[in-house]
């Protein structure tokens, strides 16, 4: 797929710039982590690093080449107060209205370094001087936050500019967000927008509501970090495998049958009343259902252990053997155990539904449904908050009661999430969830075409561009601005953007924005 070039760019007017006042182009620069942070992955990506003279790395890939990374500054578990990056020196930028700004992209798991716009590629970083191990190694996926939370604000490094931040930016600037967005949202961004890129499974999880947002955010801000709820949406780049929502129970039933090691740690009277529940009431089916999960994320973790390895060496010798356990999700299993050795979470395929989504296609998780992305790379948008509830696959802090207590325990099969065509503009497709938040908007332009006009909305707005090089003209721009692969662009409310394509390829972009 070739290398995807970074870049971010905003389009909007503003009140308080000290030049161009109703026009403004905050670029963001690359920053590349110094040679005294050793970088550490299970892929010979580390070649060059110990000599960076520019902002811009390239990592090798996971399977097919397809981005260039900037490493920015490390933050994070870990790493927040032991190691802080200086930036490389910068040359100042030409015009007055172009400012260079860093941006969020964190990798999961123990060490977290950021990384530039769209870094798909799983790294692992550890303090110099610690021992690295395989363990820490396995941790490969990487997030790329897009939006002005907290945790992942986009910093502007100018020093021409009064505010250091996007989210200080917008608080100060509220007519970009649009009028009913800034009274709704008490003057805040409402969404996070993001991509993933998962080589090993991210944690078996959910999200709180946000009455029960509130409550843990008193109870433990350490763990859970701000009061909001996280309803959230992932669509597909890459084939993408995660798990999402309860499987039938007719389902579950028969793995307790097959496997029996599932069985041993459920116990057989929850077993029973599973099964029993199949001809009662959707209430007695739920009852049943989180009386058998809560009996299998509660159980005693040297018993976890022992019933874990005796199926992994069945499946194994089986699987030596030529015969196909895919009935019980061997390979699977297998691979979650890999990665997580002795971790619960690895039975947890055996109670939630299995998808594998194409490009295009998308899940919605709403409020307390459990989850778990396992491969491949997405776009995500959701509410602005980063509350997760954890209870397996995972080296982070998890939280079994609370999960357990606040799942929705509604058994369903059909998980994809559709979006719809657009009437007026043919190459627009909207992902609108039942929430306030956020709608995701796809575009799909042939490269035949030589323009496409972006529709202006009352609501900021963060474009994407996944394929495709264009350049982007607005009335509040004092010049077109290139983008391609990685490029992105914060659109003020009520901006039209005009982009012209610049080569005859097909362009992909994705759109965040709160549709009120």
């Amino acid at each position: 797929m070739g290398h995807f070039e970074t870049g971010c760019r905003v389009i909007g007017s503003s009140r308080s710039l000290p030049v161009r006042p109703r026009n403004y182009l905050l670029q963001v620069c690359g920053e590349a982590l110094p040679p005294a942070l050793q970088m550490g992955t299970s892929r010979p990506a580390e070649k060059g690093l110990s000599n960076l003279q520019t902002p811009y790395l390239t990592l090798s890939p996971r399977q097919n080449p397809q981005l260039v990374t900037s490493f920015l500054r490390t933050v994070g578990s870990g790493l927040r107060s032991e190691v802080e990056a200086d930036p490389l020196s910068l040359s100042p930028c030409p015009q007055y209205s172009h400012f260079p700004v860093r941006c969020s992209t964190m990798p999961g798991g123990r060490w977290v370094p950021t990384v530039k716009w769209l870094g798909c590629w799983p790294v692992v970083t550890h303090r110099p001087g610690s021992q690295r191990t395989s363990h820490m190694q396995s941790f490969l996926f990487l997030q790329l936050w897009m939006g002005s939370h907290p945790r992942g604000d986009a910093k502007i490094l100018d020093n021409r500019i009064s505010q250091k931040t996007l989210g200080q930016w917008i608080s100060e600037n509220q007519d970009c967000l649009g009028s009913k967005v800034k009274d709704t949202f008490n003057g805040k961004l409402p969404f996070l927008f993001k991509v993933l890129s998962v080589e090993t499974a991210l944690s078996i999880q959910a999200h709180p509501d946000k009455e029960l947002a509130e409550k843990l955010h008193l109870q433990a801000p350490q763990h859970y970090p701000d009061a909001n709820h996280k309803p959230e949406m992932a669509i597909a780049l890459t084939s993408f495998q995660g798990l999402c929502g309860f499987r039938p129970i007719e389902e579950i039933v028969m793995f307790l049958t097959k496997v029996p090691e599932l069985r041993f740690l459920i116990g057989d009277n929850a077993a029973a009343q599973l099964k029993g529940s199949m001809s009662s009431d959707s209430q007695a089916a739920a009852s049943a259902l989180q009386s058998c999960f809560s009996h299998l994320m509660r159980s005693e973790k040297n018993v976890v252990v022992e019933q874990l390895s005796l199926l992994v060496k069945r499946i194994s010798q089986q699987a030596a053997a030529g015969n196909n356990m895919e009935d019980i999700c061997g390979e699977l299993l297998l691979q979650l155990h890999q990665q997580y050795p002795g971790d619960i979470g690895c039975f947890a395929i055996y109670f939630l539904n299995l998808l594998t989504l194409k490009p295009g296609e998308a899940m919605f998780l709403e409020a307390n449904v459990p989850h778990a992305y396992l491969k491949g790379d997405c776009v995500e948008c959701m509410a602005c908050s980063d509350n997760t509830v954890r209870a397996g696959l995972t080296p982070k802090f998890i939280d079994v009661p609370t999960l357990c207590e606040m799942l929705s325990y509604i058994p369903s099969k059909d998980r994809l999430f559709l979006p719809t065509r657009s009437q007026e503009d043919p190459y627009l497709s909207v992902y609108d969830p039942p929430v306030p938040d956020f709608t995701v908007m796809k575009m799909e332009v042939p490269g035949s075409n030589t323009e496409y006009k972006v529709l202006a909305v009352d609501s900021a707005s963060i474009l994407l561009v996944v394929q495709g090089r264009v350049t982007a003209s607005s009335p509040t721009a004092q010049k077109p601005i290139p983008l391609q692969r990685g490029g992105v662009l914060f659109i003020g409310a009520n901006e039209s953007v005009s982009l012209k394509l610049t080569v005859p390829e097909d362009l992909l972009m994705f759109r965040a924005c709160c549709l009120l």
